[in-house]
């Protein structure tokens, strides 16, 4: 990027103004705006070597992109959906690991007196069910907004829909958590307890994130 383009007032102003409005992940964003940025300064060039002055060449390719009301809106669509895409991919990686703690739970100390109580094991089940449920929408999501959006328009509600199924994954993981701390108190093996826990501890914290931003971007009116 050359001096001239650092010192571009309207340029830098209409950049600034444009990283604030949007929302989403952060590489992927700040390449967006880079783009956009190259894109003013090629034309301010090209206005420049046809003899325009500087200030007004700077004027004029901000006008050409449009204002903010106009490029936010698809700008921010694009970022939407590829938050929805990484809450979903954090949802589809880690849901599995949420069975295979209650898996862990299920089958420790299982030739042992102790064992799950009834009331965890139903618990266990359920959780299962939603870290099934919740993979397989995560899935479906990256199928419809990869490949398949070459030849079918992304439904306008999803990303509020993985935004929330990352939110109830979450959830879940956290309870896994507390139930696995708590059953490892009273389990002779509870090392694979305290791992499974850890495991689902870890998992929360990745998809709560997610799935927060993801409710932010779907939330936002140009989305």
């Amino acid at each position: 990027m050359s001096a001239t383009s650092r010192q571009a007032g309207p340029i830098e102003d209409y950049i600034a103004a444009l990283t604030a409005a949007l929302h989403g992940p952060a590489r992927i964003k700040a390449r967006m705006i880079e783009e956009i940025h190259d894109g003013l300064a090629d034309t301010v060039s090209a206005h420049t070597r046809e003899g325009m002055a500087y200030q007004r060449a700077a004027h004029e390719a901000v006008g050409e992109f449009g204002t903010l009301d106009e490029l936010v809106p698809s700008c921010q669509r694009e970022l939407t959906i590829a938050q929805a895409r990484h809450t979903a991919r954090a949802v589809a990686l880690t849901a599995p690991f949420l069975v295979a703690c209650w898996y862990l739970a299920w089958t420790t100390d299982h030739d042992q007196p102790w064992q799950l109580p009834r009331t965890a094991q139903l618990l266990a089940v359920h959780l299962a069910g939603v870290a099934g449920a919740a993979a397989l929408l995560a899935a479906a999501t990256l199928a419809v907004t990869g490949t398949l959006a070459r030849w079918l328009p992304t439904p306008h509600q999803l990303p509020l829909a993985v935004a929330w199924t990352g939110t109830v994954s979450s959830v879940a993981m956290a309870v896994a958590t507390l139930a696995l701390a708590a059953a490892s108190v009273l389990a002779t093996n509870w090392p694979l307890l305290v791992f499974a826990g850890a495991l689902a501890a870890t998992s929360h914290a990745v998809v709560a994130a997610s799935a927060r931003a993801c409710r932010q971007c779907a939330r936002l009116p140009a989305a």
